[in-house]
C-alpha cells in the first residue's frame, strides 16, 4: 500500500480515529479531573489533596479516554463502510452513521437507550456536519 491508499482502508481509518480519540479523551479527562471541586481544603492537607487530585484526573482520564477511543473507532468505520457502500459522501450517510454510533455506544443500557442515543448522536452528527460545511 502507498501513502494515499493506506487511507482508504477502513481497518486503518478506524484504527486511527480510536488513537487519536483516546488522546482527546486524555485530554478532556485531565482537564475535568482537574476542575473536580469536592475537596474540602479545611479538611486535607497539601499533600493529601495532591494525591486526591492526582487521583481523580487519573480515572476520569481513563474513563474518557475509552469512551472517546470507542466512539472515535466505532463512527470511523461505520463511516467508512457507508460511504463505500452508498459510494458517496451526503447527509444520509452522516444520519446513518451517528445513528450506528450512538446506538453502540448506548446499547448495553438496553433497547429505549439505544434508540434515544441514535437518534440523539445522528441529530449531533448531522448538526456538527452542518456548522462545519459553513466554515468552508
Amino acid at each position: 500500500m502507498h501513502g494515499q491508499d493506506i487511507w482508504n482502508n477502513c481497518a486503518v481509518r478506524s484504527v486511527v480515529s480510536g488513537v487519536m480519540g483516546c488522546g482527546l479523551g486524555l485530554m478532556m479527562g485531565l482537564l475535568l479531573g482537574a476542575l473536580d471541586t469536592r475537596i474540602m481544603q479545611d479538611e486535607m492537607t497539601g499533600k493529601r489533596q495532591f494525591i486526591y487530585q492526582a487521583k481523580s484526573m487519573g480515572r476520569r482520564s481513563w474513563s474518557s479516554e475509552k469512551a472517546f477511543a470507542v466512539m472515535g473507532l466505532v463512527f470511523s468505520a461505520a463511516e467508512c463502510v457507508v460511504e463505500k457502500a452508498r459510494a458517496k459522501h451526503d447527509t444520509t450517510n452522516t444520519v446513518v452513521v451517528g445513528c450506528i454510533t450512538g446506538g453502540a455506544l448506548s446499547a448495553k443500557a438496553g433497547p429505549q437507550a439505544a434508540c434515544v442515543g441514535c437518534a440523539g448522536f445522528a441529530a449531533f452528527s448531522v448538526s456538527i456536519e452542518k456548522f462545519l460545511d459553513r466554515l468552508d
